[in-house]
């Protein structure tokens, strides 16, 4: 099968130097300082939270097509938010997810709770755009960058008070983990063949930093999983085609949690 994420991120970097032209770097940094932008911590909000669920605002994949073409932004994620969500995701890729930074901003705007960032992250510019739009985390996806970017990512985004979620696919990407990563997601779904194996996030509990905050991410449908990846030391759990591909997401998510609690 044709590894689907070489391509996304391929793409992504012709993407960026195109937004780049059209907005220089220079004149994003000169908005960070007229910008207000409440900072909520991603990682207190999951270690407080009951539930854990990171529910995300997802139109469509390169898998799965349109799961919810129609849907609005604000109004989802509103939602989510009064269903009881401890964070929200926003997919601002459009190509690929059909997302938007628009979508992002609508989002930071419409709720009280932290929202991150989920995007093919391969420049610096991504995580002012980030910034400028609300965010308060950000993720890296491990198999998208080398280990040296991790880092110099991971630490830009820091001085811009955004958190980082650093999403692996594998026992190898275990190595990007330095000390400065809190946040640690393991992504169920492979991104070169989307095949989904919910084992993975099991097997590579046992090599994750203790300290760290760990999120299972893409594929959770059953609460039962839900609670046995707690158990196997999770705190997060990112959810969002599970959500999505009803009509209404926010209704979707109360039931998700009523049946966990039952």
């Amino acid at each position: 099968m044709q590894d689907i994420l070489s391509e996304i991120v391929a793409h992504k970097k012709k993407e960026v130097a195109l937004q780049k032209e059209r907005v220089p770097f220079t004149a994003l940094e000169k908005q960070l300082p007229q910008t207000e932008v409440p900072f909520r911590s991603l990682k207190e909000a999951l270690l407080l939270s009951r539930t854990g669920i990171i529910a995300e605002f997802k139109r469509c994949s390169p898998s799965k097509g349109w799961i919810n073409q129609s849907a609005r932004a604000d109004e989802v994620t509103r939602a989510y938010e009064a269903a009881g969500a401890a964070a929200l995701s926003v997919l601002t890729d459009e190509t690929f997810f059909g997302g938007s930074l628009a979508d992002l901003q609508k989002a930071t705007q419409a709720v009280q709770i932290p929202v991150m960032r989920k995007e093919f992250i391969v420049d610096v510019y991504q995580l002012f755009e980030a910034k400028l739009a609300g965010a308060s985390a950000v993720l890296l996806i491990a198999a998208a960058i080398t280990a040296r970017e991790c880092r110099q990512f991971t630490e830009l985004a820091h001085q811009l008070q955004l958190e980082v979620l650093l999403e692996l696919h594998d026992e190898r990407e275990t190595e990007y983990i330095t000390p400065i990563h809190k946040l640690i997601g393991v992504n169920n779904r492979n991104l070169g063949s989307f095949v989904t194996d919910l084992q993975k996030s099991f097997r590579m509990a046992e090599l994750l930093p203790k300290e760290t905050v760990w999120v299972s991410e893409s594929g959770i449908s059953d609460p039962v999983v839900l609670r046995d990846l707690r158990n196997a030391g999770y705190k997060g759990f990112l959810i969002g085609e599970n959500f999505m591909k009803t009509a209404d997401p926010g209704e979707n998510l109360r039931k998700f949690l009523r049946s966990i609690e039952s």
